[in-house]
């Protein structure tokens, strides 16, 4: 079953980047696969994912006897889902290659053992490179790094309060990258969903609300550091030097340079290049790895062991965000006339409240178990047109992805959360609605105010 899963998200993985690159010829062939992927998937997955796939079944009979175009929708879903697995595994390449990297990890243990006066800001700006390379995967090797570092502290009331502050770091620097990474879900939807919007255009102030969102959680973490009952011994210095990280700055480089000189070469859409470049990259990297390796981790036995073997592990993330693409595609068309016969028209609102309201819906969605890729593919449609609103395209997609981001720390469903708080040994909700609470209001404010100023150039 495994090799058949694979075999089918692979092959889903190569038609999305072949229509990507001008091969429309290619594109009836997606739904057809979308379908007997998840029809596979969906038998090994927990019910708590396969009530995705029962809710859009029913979601698509509701479409087809409503909505006499129906077909078109359905079709524009399965093509979601399609790009969304594409990306996904895409992605997941990568991860897997650097997750194998001797110098990842000793780049992370060097940003897990700095003393307490620089370490919330070195595993910000460290844990933002790592989440650049490994997405989640960043927050599953920089925690795990993190707590054993944690542990070696002998005082019980040090160890708690430097846990607590080092995975802040952590997922807080993962979701400052989501504004305006390439590599990033929330830029890569948010693109696809408003016309007109491009990377190229949305990068710089998708960093300014990263810088925002960083900055916010590193003067909170500085203006407010707890108080010790008992004077704070000296830190143990951290093995190596800042020159540790020099590989992970030469691929970063590499990877966003070669997106950047071929989306203006090519004109071709940034996902569409990241999702083949991040691939070739991480087929390098493997090669590298694997050339003086033992016989039973050659070059071929690493891609059978990827396709085969890790991407089919990541099964239930895969039927989630797969559905959560569809669901909201093919769901905007039935909300749409319930709002029509409430009387509310988006068109007839202020332009800054839709655009702040992004910044707070998404979070507030989050909190009900709606995955951020099914609220904005659910809401998005729904607004005006930029040019109805009298914005630029990139100013909805700044409000997107900063509401995007704070869903990400505060939302108890999301994968940001709950990998926290098992490395804490708390809830998610615990993690989201406590440790971040102040965090969340304070630059959900901010950002509201970055997200209004932005819509007003």
């Amino acid at each position: 079953m495994n090799t058949l899963t694979g075999g089918l998200l692979v092959a889903i993985a190569g038609l999305v980047v072949l229509v990507e690159w001008g091969g429309e010829f290619a594109a009836p062939l997606l739904p057809w696969l979308v379908v007997l992927v998840t029809a596979i998937l969906a038998v090994q997955v927990r019910p708590g994912r396969y009530a995705f796939v029962l809710v859009a079944a029913a979601l698509t009979l509701a479409l087809a006897r409503f909505d006499p175009n129906w077909a078109g929708a359905a079709k524009k879903g399965l093509r979601t889902a399609a790009f969304i697995a594409a990306f996904f595994s895409a992605l997941a390449s990568l991860r897997s290659a650097a997750e194998t990297s001797p110098s990842i990890r000793r780049g992370g243990r060097f940003l897990a053992q700095q003393p307490p006066g620089r370490r919330y800001l070195a595993l910000t700006l460290g844990g933002q490179m790592f989440a650049l390379l490994l997405n989640y995967g960043s927050i599953a090797l920089l925690g795990s790094l993190a707590t054993a570092s944690a542990n070696e502290e002998q005082d019980e009331e040090i160890r708690r309060h430097r846990m607590r502050r080092m995975l802040l770091a952590i997922q807080r620097a993962f979701t400052s990258t989501l504004p305006w990474s390439p590599l990033s879900f929330a830029v890569a939807i948010s693109i696809a969903l408003i016309p007109g919007a491009s990377w190229a255009q949305a990068v710089i102030p998708g960093v300014v609300t990263s810088v925002l969102m960083a900055g916010t959680g590193w003067a909170l973490d500085s203006i407010f550091k707890p108080r010790l009952s008992r004077p704070r011994p000296a830190s143990a210095p951290p093995e190596g030097s800042w020159a540790l990280l020099l590989p992970l700055v030469m691929l970063l480089a590499i990877l966003v340079s070669s997106i950047v000189v071929l989306h203006f070469a090519t004109g071709i859409r940034v996902v569409g290049l990241v999702m083949l470049i991040v691939p070739m990259i991480a087929l390098s990297w493997v090669l590298l790895q694997t050339r003086q390796a033992e016989p039973g981790r050659r070059f071929g036995r690493r891609l059978s062991d990827y396709a085969f073997v890790e991407l089919p592990k990541y099964r239930g993330e895969i039927v989630l965000l797969m559905m959560a693409g569809y669901i909201g595609t093919v769901g905007a068309p039935l909300l749409k006339p319930l709002l029509v016969g409430l009387g509310l028209d988006l068109s007839a609102l202020p332009t800054s409240l839709v655009l702040i309201s992004f910044v707070w819906i998404i979070p507030l969605a989050g909190q009900i178990g709606m995955n951020p890729i099914l609220a904005v593919t659910l809401i998005a449609p729904l607004i005006p047109s930029a040019e109805a609103l009298g914005v630029t395209p990139t100013a909805i997609i700044v409000a997107i992805t900063s509401g995007w981001a704070l869903s990400g720390v505060t939302s108890p469903f999301t994968a940001t959360t709950l990998l926290i708080g098992s490395f804490a040994r708390v809830s998610a909700r615990h993690v989201g609605l406590r440790w971040n609470r102040a965090y969340a209001l304070i630059t959900a404010l901010i950002l509201s105010v970055w997200v209004f100023a932005y819509s007003t150039l």
